[in-house]
């Protein structure tokens, strides 16, 4: 039995693609690496001629793809001598700061909405020690709060503002492209404050090739110049689908919605502070943006997890509803790859899930012959 090396996390791994100090010790719970799962079950259901995958980014250490971005970043604010983040967020980015500060030894001020947040992500962020503040407003008003703040305070913002976190987030491009051997024709994401979009265009774009040169398009940390010049590895990149909630959906209304709402807590966001680079990521891959109701989005998700065995949180469930729904009239090609990031795991809100999802519960009792005859409806 031969022993592998050790996997030590992302920045461990891409460090030479990462704006980090060269001696900066890595803030890791080894993140990265997540599964690209072939869909073949929703593939027949669709009648073949198709590759669909799933980027489960819900097996990252706090359950979702905050991880990427969250070691990039709070490796960098330990780098810079900071003692303390702080972000807003509608659950996911807290229980990712509340992780990593810890492994760190940061102190961590998290943001969110007051009755708005999935217990689950609730309960990762009082795990992890952060101070929890629970504000009387939605996450638009969080997010200005921390701006607020962190103009007057000694404390380091770790929302998707933070260019590091999207230099985190980009690498799940790269495992994709390592999966493949290539980028896949379509990349389908949920679009909430847009900062993984943007993040997914910058990773395909540094490994592209656009008239013989690599391109930086999408790259905004490097003006134009960038920090990685190499070979190309990809020749073309993929059409970038962003999808919301019809609720939260300000990149089809044209501009910001006052009053999210919608079940996908995760993407409840009227103000994406990504927005011109998700749009950039949209026009510049020839893309498209789209909006699905609350209950095609509990559908999707229940589909996924009894048809492939995947549990994803809502807004994860709303990238494939969206790439389901653009094969059937043909917006995407037959014969395509698609790639849909789920961007967190199920049991982040498991009370959804139980309310909206439930299956068949029947009380026995404790005897053979009862349990018999509640199964056998289900064995004809």
């Amino acid at each position: 039995m031969t022993t592998a090396s050790l996997y030590t996390g992302l920045i461990d791994k891409y460090r030479d693609r990462l704006p980090l100090p060269a001696d900066a010790p890595a803030v890791s719970l080894c993140e990265g690496q997540t599964p690209l799962i072939r869909l073949a079950n929703i593939e027949r259901d669709l009648g073949g001629d198709l590759a669909i995958y799933a980027k489960f980014e819900g097996l990252n250490p706090t359950g979702s793809f905050k991880d990427r971005g969250m070691t990039v970043a709070v490796t960098q604010a330990v780098a810079e001598g900071s003692r303390a983040i702080i972000c807003a967020s509608t659950g996911n980015t807290s229980a990712s700061a509340a992780a990593y500060a810890a492994r760190a030894g940061l102190t961590a001020f998290v943001l969110i909405p007051e009755g708005k947040i999935a217990l689950g992500k609730l309960a990762q962020a009082m795990a992890h020690g952060a101070v929890v503040l629970q504000i009387q407003g939605n996450f638009d008003d969080g997010m200005r709060l921390v701006r607020e703040v962190a103009a007057e305070a000694p404390i380091t913002i770790v929302n998707s503002i933070n260019p590091f976190r999207l230099q985190g987030q980009k690498t799940a491009a790269f495992e994709i492209v390592e999966a493949l051997g290539r980028a896949p024709d379509y990349h389908c994401l949920p679009v909430g404050n847009a900062g993984n979009i943007t993040a997914y265009w910058i990773g395909y774009s540094e490994l592209a090739t656009a008239g013989g040169e690599t391109t930086t398009i999408g790259c905004s940390h490097c003006a134009g110049q960038c920090p990685y010049p190499r070979e190309p590895v990809i020749t073309a990149r993929p059409r970038m689908l962003g999808y919301q909630a019809t609720g939260a959906a300000p990149f089809l209304k044209g501009g910001p919605v006052e009053h999210p709402e919608t079940v996908a807590t995760a993407i409840r966001i009227g103000n994406p502070q990504s927005w011109s680079g998700a749009l950039a990521a949209q026009q510049e891959s020839g893309g498209w943006f789209a909006a699905f109701t609350d209950d095609e989005i509990v559908e999707t998700q229940k589909y996924l997890a009894r048809r492939e065995g995947v549990f994803c949180e809502p807004a994860s469930a709303v990238s494939l509803a969206g790439a389901l729904t653009d094969i059937r009239a043909g917006r995407i090609a037959r014969g395509s790859t698609i790639v849909c990031t789920l961007t967190g795991h199920g049991l982040k809100d498991p009370d959804l899930a139980i309310a909206r999802m439930q299956g068949p519960v029947v009380r026995v009792a404790a005897e053979r012959l009862a349990v018999e005859q509640a199964l056998l409806p289900h064995l004809s």
